[in-house]
């Protein structure tokens, strides 16, 4: 004679034999909080193995088809992602990695963004790292299809030093973060060279990319530096683009600012900073 089980019954059969694995299968995640539009979550991650200074863990934003949110610059318009982390528990510092974003044509504009899913990956420093941590987020941020609305989502997850069925979703976004290189460095790609001609900036990019993309940062969010657009006339073997010297907050001077360039291609994404001359 066949007994037979509802898998609901058959869960609470299985789930006790393995309970560190249905457990951690349902402490790795958070709620979805949001809307039709979108959706944010916590995810949590294992510790990265021989490093206990921080614990890996992810803010997850759900888009619907159709609809895009924003780079922390994100160019002519939009509203970049607020994360708030102050109502944590056992949480020293809280450091938001920022996958390599997309230009996105938006009401005759350019803004700077992603058109799917994202996640941001964090490194959570605890204050005590032998104690879980209890990580709560406020999450501002904006969405925008034909038109843009604000977004907003809360979440709470308790990251400890368990396994994670999240790791390979957080290593794909990790990969995606660009790595910061100096000047020249790099082989597949690089910034060649930066250099100021007059009321503009140009900045040459060797990749054997057929498409590669350039963003430029002010010093502060405050700045509001225009896209660089590819130009001719660049060595061959190099792509070079250009940008006016235009966006600075009042009284600040272009002369020896700190600016952050993002070259993306095929083989990845890098970020060099460097002092304008």
């Amino acid at each position: 004679m066949k007994t037979l089980f509802h898998p609901l019954q058959l869960a609470a059969l299985i789930c006790p034999l393995l309970f560190v694995v249905c457990a951690d299968a349902a402490n790795d995640v958070s709620r979805w909080d949001g809307d039709e539009r979108s959706a944010a979550r916590l995810i949590a991650g294992s510790r990265p193995v021989g490093a206990a200074a921080f614990v890996r863990a992810g803010v997850e934003i759900r888009l619907k088809l159709g609809w895009h949110t924003y780079w922390r610059y994100p160019g002519d318009a939009g509203v970049p992602p607020q994360f708030d982390f102050s109502g944590s528990q056992n949480v020293k510092q809280v450091h938001v990695l920022w996958p390599a974003p997309q230009r996105l044509s938006e009401g005759g504009g350019t803004s700077i963004g992603y058109a799917r899913d994202v996640i941001f990956p964090l490194h959570v420093v605890p204050q005590d790292s032998s104690k879980p941590v209890v990580l709560r987020l406020k999450l501002d941020y904006a969405v925008c299809e034909k038109l843009c609305v604000p977004a907003e989502a809360k979440a709470e997850l308790i990251l400890t030093n368990g396994s994670s069925s999240q790791d390979v979703a957080l290593a794909a976004a990790e990969a995606q973060v660009p790595k910061r290189h100096a000047l020249a460095e790099g082989k597949a790609l690089a910034i060649q060279s930066v250099r100021r001609e007059r009321s503009r900036v140009v900045v040459d990019v060797a990749s054997p990319a057929r498409q590669v993309d350039l963003f430029a940062e002010g010093p502060t969010s405050h700045w509001a530096l225009p896209l660089p657009v590819p130009v001719g006339g660049g060595p061959e073997g190099l792509k070079r683009f250009a940008f006016d010297l235009d966006g600075a907050p009042p009284g600040a001077k272009y002369e020896g600012a700190l600016i952050t360039l993002t070259a993306i291609g095929d083989q990845g994404a890098i970020e060099v900073a460097i002092r304008l001359d």
